[in-house]
């Protein structure tokens, strides 16, 4: 790590604690009468009133996380209504999550992606915006909530199309261990320890070792990660806390095949590709300072840095290429961010305003290196690239849910991003691209719902929030940028929850997005405000207790988009590419015994345009998998289970674009053991 960013965040953290001196006895007292010690750090937000939102919003439980037996957090998405994953097949290369009619999600700048509240989105790196959940230990976390839509004022880059927040489990005592293994000699192993260790000091550590040799050649892929984190609290109003991570992993690739190969060979491999693949080492180092001011409000300041260094090789042709080519690009990244954000509950007789403000500040500096034309890894040019960008990141925020009536919640929020950055050529470059000064831009995105409960059994709930996007990668620093504004995001959505019987609830929501001040390049390195794009859609969620053996859930997503305004007159009228229309998941639970379970699970993707004139599509396709799990009674979370990926051996591309496709996995059998103590 760099010394003087860790220095940096102490220095932070030093000056919030000094800032901090009141007595304790308020605070003991609140302890003694309750009989339960006061958490003092929390999650940005946290205090904000979730139990029933009032915009659209799925959350997903480490329960529901170790049910599901996953290796990575992606799999656990496309159980989310509307929300579906295009798996690249690229070892070591993130996936694109399609949210909301965005299909650049991770893979791009559509879904921010926060963990404890600290982005992970890169701001220069691959796709701008790009992020990799494998650095996250599944057993790690507590919760995860996806928001569909820019409905969140605490989050504001990369955030368009929703946001993806974890939490990680902070507290308890607990040791869980999973292993797994099986097809094409994949092995997972995970393990997740927790320990208050009295009533001063608690740590949580988690650890993830992957393998597999993957279902076609030259697609092997390995990671680590460990994890950990501690508290300890110095007094009964102030508690300090320090966590880590750090990530490795490496992969090779078998990239694209053409559409014409994969109908004769799906799991083949081109000849054309050049020994691609990935090295990655990510760490990351943070601080937290939390202060309980009075029994309703708590003060967090936090001070973290990144170091990343990520490399890929990448093959491909393609409808207009003479000939294949092997590129490589190299991010190295070194980021460091403070904030501090107050959160705390007002009553007001008998109802509680929940509240959250803070300001924060990241910098994120990347020294970014494209070579074009490699032989097998080996670079035989001058770079294409060869740069160091900076983008500063300073924003205000608050939010706050009001519970106006018994059943009238009104929730109201505003954010204020500011951003200023810089380019700097480190070596000889063959590309003539942009590389001058960002001058400053800023955008302010108010958000405001609300949320009716008729009776108890009946919800209704609406809202508008605004996001924005600025222009992508080196676009940014373009000398004919600079007055650009930021592509604005406006959402319009309403929604509804019913639960007619007891045993059954459904969730809709039906949504209208405006993208408008779109930014296009009009010719080499000019930009303009221009273009528009409408997506509405439908989302559905239902739960079907039909007796205690049987539980049937359905998630169910639609999407229509329109280009309403473009330079390119012939796009006018066309649908976003890479977003299917429909995307559907049915789930079966049988528990014939206590201790045993069977999961079945159908997935529907639809078909989808792969270019923008919308003349060539992807088929659609449905895959089946299975989930047996017997409860061994050792503790409580332990069992054995048996899972079986793709029954059908339905042939399928997971994902088509211009430069081919990419084979989603056949058949597959995996078999595992999870103990709790």
């Amino acid at each position: 790590m760099n010394k003087n960013k860790i220095m940096m965040a102490m220095v932070s953290i030093s000056a919030s604690m000094s800032t901090v001196v009141l007595a304790n006895s308020e605070i003991e007292q609140i302890e003694k009468e309750s009989g339960k010690a006061i958490e003092v750090i929390t999650v940005k937000g946290q205090a904000l009133s979730r139990r029933n939102f009032s915009y659209s919003a799925t959350e997903i439980t480490s329960e529901d996380i170790r049910s599901k037996q996953v290796k990575d957090i992606n799999e656990l998405l496309e159980d989310v209504p509307g929300v579906s994953i295009r798996d690249y097949g690229l070892g070591g290369v993130a996936s694109s999550t399609i949210i909301r009619g965005f299909g650049d999600g991770a893979h791009g700048g559509d879904l921010g992606v926060v963990i404890d509240g600290v982005p992970l989105n890169e701001a220069n790196s691959h796709a701008d915006g790009y992020v990799d959940l494998n650095v996250i230990v599944p057993l790690e976390v507590e919760q995860v909530t996806v928001y569909r839509g820019p409905v969140s004022a605490l989050y504001g880059n990369f955030n368009r199309g929703g946001l993806l927040a974890l939490e990680t489990r902070s507290s308890g005592n607990y040791a869980d261990i999973d292993i797994s293994g099986g097809a094409f000699d994949t092995f997972d192993a995970q393990m997740a320890v927790g320990n208050e260790r009295n009533e001063k000091h608690t740590y949580n550590v988690a650890a993830q070792h992957f393998t597999t040799d993957g279902f076609r050649p030259q697609s092997d892929v390995q990671r680590s990660t460990v994890s950990g984190q501690t508290r300890y609290k110095l007094s009964k109003k102030l508690e300090f806390g320090l966590s880590g991570r750090y990530h490795d992993a490496s992969a090779n690739s078998a990239g694209y095949v053409t559409l014409a190969q994969f109908e004769v060979d799906p799991y083949g491999i081109d000849h054309r590709v050049k020994n691609d693949g990935t090295e990655k080492e990510f760490g990351t180092m943070r601080a937290d300072v939390g202060y309980v001011i009075n029994q309703d409000t708590k003060l967090l300041t936090y001070a973290y840095t990144t170091q990343q260094t990520f490399t890929r090789w990448f093959s491909r042709g393609g409808a207009q290429a003479a000939s294949w080519r092997q590129r490589e690009e190299t991010y190295d990244r070194d980021v460091y961010g403070v904030g501090t954000n107050l959160n705390g509950v007002v009553s007001f007789g008998t109802y509680d305003l929940s509240y959250v403000a803070g300001i924060e500040h990241f910098n994120e500096d990347t020294d970014f290196q494209f070579y074009e034309n490699l032989d097998n890894r080996k670079r035989v040019s001058t770079a294409e690239f060869n740069r160091r960008s900076t983008l500063i990141s300073n924003a205000m925020f608050a939010e706050a849910d009001l519970n106006v009536t018994k059943h009238f919640n009104l929730s109201l929020g505003l954010r204020a991003d500011q951003f200023d950055g810089e380019c700097e050529r480190l070596g000889a470059e063959s590309a003539d691209a942009p590389c001058e000064e960002l001058e400053s831009v800023s955008n302010v995105s108010p958000k405001a719902s609300i949320h009716y409960s008729v009776i108890d059994s009946l919800q209704f709930r609406a809202s508008y929030s605004e996001g924005f996007a600025l222009a992508s990668g080196f676009a940014k620093f373009a000398s004919g940028a600079q007055n650009l504004e930021v592509n604005e995001i406006k959402q319009y959505e309403a929604g509804l929850f019913f639960l007619p019987t007891a045993n059954v609830e459904l969730d809709v929501s039906v949504y209208d997005i405006q993208s408008s001040n779109e930014i296009n390049e009009v010719t080499q390195g000019e930009f303009i405000n221009f273009g528009q794009t409408t997506r509405k859609g439908l989302e559905a969620s239902v739960k079907w207790q039909i007796s205690e053996q049987f539980e049937v859930r359905g998630v169910f997503g639609k999407n229509d988009s329109e280009v309403e305004s473009n330079l390119d007159l012939d796009l006018l009228g066309k649908e976003v590419n890479g977003v299917p229309d429909h995307t559907a998941t049915l789930m079966l639970d049988w528990f014939p015994s206590d201790r045993l379970r069977l999961n079945t699970t159908l997935r529907y993707m639809g078909d989808y345009f792969i270019n923008a004139a919308n003349s060539s599509s992807a088929d659609d396709y449905t895959v089946l998998d299975l989930l047996l799990s017997y409860n061994i009674n050792v503790g409580e979370s332990s069992k054995l289970f048996v899972r079986v990926d793709n029954v059908t051996d339905e042939v399928y591309a997971s994902t088509v674009n211009g430069l081919g496709a990419s084979p989603g996995s056949p058949r597959a059998l995996y078999a595992g053991v999870q103990i709790s103590f």
